[in-house]
């Protein structure tokens, strides 16, 4: 495996920018009394996940803050997934984009399962900044 240089380049990161994209793109279609409740909850969730995962890249020089900041990750691609699930069955969006946006989610959480097993490949010696 060759190691990453940032965070941007990480798959787990790449995707959860493109779900959150996703939901950005979904949201817009959902009734207006929704805005500041339902459509704001679902895309502050899967928006916070690529920012967790920044954090955690920038907490990676100790381990177990890699993994507790990884571990916040997972809860907000969880968070996403109830929302997501709450839209689909309040008739928002349909049954296939639901499925698809959920998969996302949940192959999101298995990278970060990944990551948090393999921790110490992420951790330890890193440089002072990554710009």
């Amino acid at each position: 495996m060759e190691y990453v240089k940032n965070f941007q380049e990480l798959n787990v990161y790449i995707t959860s920018k493109q779900l959150s994209q996703n939901i950005f793109q979904v949201s817009r279609e959902f009734p207006k009394e929704e805005t500041f409740s339902l459509t704001d909850q679902v895309r502050r969730s899967s928006r916070s996940i690529g920012a967790q995962i920044a954090e955690a890249w920038g907490k990676r020089r100790y381990e177990r803050h890699f993994i507790s900041k990884l571990t916040d990750t997972d809860a907000e691609q969880l968070e996403t997934q109830h929302w997501i699930e709450t839209a689909s069955n309040c008739g928002y969006i349909s049954e296939d984009k639901s499925k698809e946006l959920l998969n996302t989610c949940r192959s999101i959480g298995k990278m970060l399962n990944g990551m948090m097993a393999k921790s110490s490949a992420f951790c330890g010696k890193t440089p002072v900044s990554d710009k």
